[in-house]
């Protein structure tokens, strides 16, 4: 889905962007795919799932990393934990999708166990082993895992700074939504994803520069003059208010006319669409009727992975369904568009000679998060 902006930021720490672009060869280059691995995805809090995945003990989830794989697991403490998605014996994946474990975490290659603590406790035919085997040795390797006003986040730098701590006051945002509270009726790897690098992918989520031109459904729905963009040190927010006037088309007339704020929203939030993107590559889009999320996952140099969740309360009526349904069904048409969108970036990057232009103020989520990128890869950039 796609959050407009204005040339506007407020609130206490605002932050802009230099107003420079990334060099076309950070998108183009696969050299640089392990530095991104190593130096953004590695070290920043990514998007595993809903606490509606993890509801008891033994429940668990499974997510990426940037390319790692992890897993989250409910203990009998009610702690989440989280893990990398690996077995210590020869480095079978572990667990896949969502589901209940049994007591414990089993390894379907050969057996090998653990407690939901990590803890190795089951090794078939643990004697062949010899001296060789120390349990206490091979236990699953931890990862930092936190909970966002009901959405769950790991980071696999041991040494992160808590994700409390990083998006400050984006949870009082959040909280009218009660996204704890909801529960999931729509889920999606993206199926082919796009066509584009990630960070082409991410840039067109978080400028509105093009809707205007590329977007005429959201240009009939959305008060362009009024969008506004909050650029924070670690997240963006958006604030997107629906035009009085009724579209000409027949299904966003529907969606205007039908829709009603959900519970813990007031009339004031029924006729306005709110975004929030957390670097480098989650996004959390608040409708009225509805709570998407996004995760934005590199597939080599030229492609990008998809995993989309929708959230709504347990007991939205036949008409909010009707309304979501419309919700997603526009959104997917944004999306249709911002695809061809992506990669018709993706392929004019590779243009020998080419050099980006000025960006405007109204990309200066873009300027932001180009300053982040270059920051992370200064190391790697410098080194090659």
């Amino acid at each position: 889905m796609t959050a407009a902006t204005t040339p506007t930021a407020s609130g206490g720490g605002a932050r802009a962007g230099t107003g420079a672009a990334l060099l076309p060869s950070l998108y183009t280059d696969p050299a640089l795919m392990p530095a991104e691995q190593e130096l953004i995805f590695e070290r920043t809090w990514q998007l595993a799932g809903h606490v509606s995945a993890l509801p008891r003990a033994g429940r668990y989830t499974t997510a990426r990393a940037g390319s790692q794989p992890v897993l989250v697991v409910r203990d009998g403490d009610e702690r989440l934990r989280a893990y990398r998605n690996v077995c210590r014996h020869r480095g079978s994946r572990l667990l896949s999708g969502s589901g209940q474990c049994k007591g414990a975490i089993r390894c379907r290659y050969h057996g090998w166990t653990y407690r939901f603590d990590g803890t190795l406790i089951g090794v078939p035919e643990a004697l062949a082993f010899g001296e060789r085997l120390d349990k206490s040795t091979l236990g699953l390797l931890p990862v930092r895992v936190e909970e966002l006003c009901g959405l769950v986040f790991v980071n696999l730098d041991p040494d992160a700074t808590p994700l409390a701590e990083l998006v400050g006051d984006l949870p009082e945002r959040l909280a009218r939504y009660r996204i704890e509270a909801l529960e999931p009726f729509a889920q999606s790897d993206g199926g082919d994803g796009q066509p584009a690098n990630w960070k082409i992918v991410v840039e067109n989520y978080i400028e509105g520069y093009h809707i205007p031109i590329a977007h005429p459904g959201l240009m009939r729905m959305l008060d362009y003059k009024r969008y506004a963009v909050d650029v924070r040190e670690h997240y963006v927010w958006f604030e997107a208010p629906l035009r009085a006037k009724p579209s000409a088309n027949r299904l966003e007339r529907a969606y205007a006319r039908l829709v009603e704020p959900m519970p813990g929203l007031g009339e004031e939030d029924r006729r306005v669409w709110r975004y929030a993107f957390i670097y480098p590559n989650t996004t959390i889009d608040l409708y009225p009727d509805q709570v998407n999320t996004w995760q934005i996952l590199p597939h080599g140099i030229g492609r990008t992975d998809d995993v989309f969740g929708s959230y709504r309360p347990a007991d939205s009526s036949p008409r909010t369904r009707l309304v979501q349904w419309l919700n997603q069904r526009l959104n997917t048409l944004v999306l249709d568009e911002d695809v061809d969108l992506v990669d018709n970036v993706q392929q004019g990057l590779q243009t020998r000679g080419y050099v980006c232009g000025p960006l405007s103020r109204r990309e200066q989520a873009v300027a932001w998060f180009a300053d982040r990128i270059r920051a992370d890869l200064a190391p790697a950039v410098a080194s090659g």
